[in-house]
């Protein structure tokens, strides 16, 4: 079984589309990763593990059950390396689906991260009470 991915961290995003992951991270996951479009404008990160996981649990499903699940979770997957400074890459069309622009939050949710536009982070969780 892979790490719980915990935590939230704010990062920028550098002019050629990069954000420093962190280094908590990198260590549970690995520098190779899977990054995908995620639900609510957001992206997902997941370890190869763990994208090997989600994959056998999707095939697992009735294919009307599967079908857009996995054209939303792989057509827009792209197999990612991190470079030597622990940077991963984020292509334009991710960049754009997920409102990217600078700041980011990159947040730990259990067997994924999660990487969000800062603001739409901070409204998001100032929205989320005690008794969701």
């Amino acid at each position: 079984m892979g790490k719980v991915l915990i935590g939230k961290y704010a990062h920028s995003l550098d002019a050629k589309g990069r954000v420093s992951f962190p280094a908590k991270m990198r260590e549970d996951m690995g520098d190779h990763v899977i990054l995908t479009q995620g639900w609510e404008r957001c992206l997902f990160v997941y370890s190869l593990e763990e994208w090997a996981r989600l994959d056998e649990k999707i095939k697992a499903l009735p294919m009307s059950k599967a079908g857009n699940l996995q054209r939303f979770l792989f057509a827009s997957a792209v197999d990612v390396e991190l470079d030597k400074q622990g940077r991963l890459l984020i292509p334009q069309d991710l960049r754009d689906y997920a409102g990217l622009t600078k700041d980011v939050m990159i947040t730990g949710v259990s067997v994924r991260a999660e990487i969000w536009d800062r603001e739409t982070w901070l409204g998001k969780s100032q929205a989320i009470t005690p008794e969701m």
